[in-house]
């Protein structure tokens, strides 16, 4: 069984220079991420081009879901979940089977 993790996200600043480097950020942050924690399988990242969208989305695969949990507390997703929690202002999330 597969766990597909898909994580949006909306931004908290309103300066689009600012919105646009911070999900710059955000994308090669989580994107890193792949090589370092063993457990994901597949990671992308989009950032929106619509504006009213939320921002940025992240769609991850795992093992299952004890793979989903060893990610999440992660150092190296730690720090990266830190700094999106420094930038955003909602969260939404789902996991399922695939």
């Amino acid at each position: 069984m597969t766990i597909r993790h898909v994580v949006t996200w909306k931004l908290a600043s309103t300066d689009a220079a600012e919105r646009a480097e911070q999900a710059a950020a955000v994308k090669a942050k989580l994107e890193a991420l792949v090589g370092v924690v063993p457990e994901i399988e597949r990671l992308e990242v989009g950032v929106n081009v619509l504006p009213g969208n939320f921002d940025l989305v992240l769609i991850s695969d795992f093992a299952d879901l004890d793979a989903v949990a060893r990610y999440q507390v992660h150092p190296a997703h730690e720090a990266v979940a830190a700094y999106i929690r420094s930038v955003v202002d909602g969260r939404s999330a789902v996991d399922f089977e695939v």
